[in-house]
Order: structure tokens, then sequence, then C-alpha cells
């Protein structure tokens, strides 16, 4: 977590992901978001990063401009990671798996 807190982001132009830990770890530091809007990430990410074509390589350049640049949105993208991340903890996990079992079993019974 140190190098996340130190970082002034995290660029990951991910081609696919089976879920997207690495930018919710990010976003659990503070640290705002540059990834790719393929496979899980643009769910995982919501509006709390920068999402553009991984093989865009002008896109993801003024991307991280963006945030070098303009330190408001840096801070709006800081703390929309810091609110987004609430929705992945364990709590909330396991919360939504009882809400799925109690749904089976009422329509089972």
């Amino acid at each position: 977590m140190q190098l996340y807190n130190a970082a002034d982001g995290l660029i990951a132009p991910s081609l696919y992901e089976g879920f997207g830990l690495t930018i919710l770890e990010a976003m659990a530091c503070g640290t705002p978001v540059i990834s790719a809007h393929v496979s899980s990430l643009p769910e995982v990410a919501g509006d709390a990063a920068i999402l553009t074509d991984p093989l865009d390589v002008e896109a993801i350049v003024a991307a991280i401009c963006r945030l070098q640049t303009d330190l408001d949105y840096q801070a709006t993208l800081s703390q929309k990671g810091l609110e987004r991340v609430k929705q992945f903890s364990w709590e909330e996990s396991a919360r939504r798996t009882a809400q799925v079992y109690e749904k089976l079993v009422k329509q089972a019974g």
C-alpha cells in the first residue's frame, strides 16, 4: 500500500481483468486511477476513474497530463475512489451475497 500512497496515480491499461482488484487497492489509498474501459473494469471503477481504450496511447497520455495539471480533478477522482471502494468491502459483499440467498429461498419455497 505504500506505493499506492506515494503515487500520483495508478495507470492500469489492462486488456482484460477478471475483477480489477488493483484499481480498488489504489482507490482505497486515495490514489487516482487511469484504467481501461474493457471487461470488468468499468463496472468496478464506476465514475471514480478515467477509463480509456487500452490501446490508445494518445488517450492514456492525455489522461496522465490531465491528472498532472488539473489538481481539482485529481482531488475529485481521489474522493470518488474512496467512496467507490466502500461498495466492495467484505461486509458489503457478505450483505449482497445474503440477499441473493434470501431471494433464492423465497423463490424455492
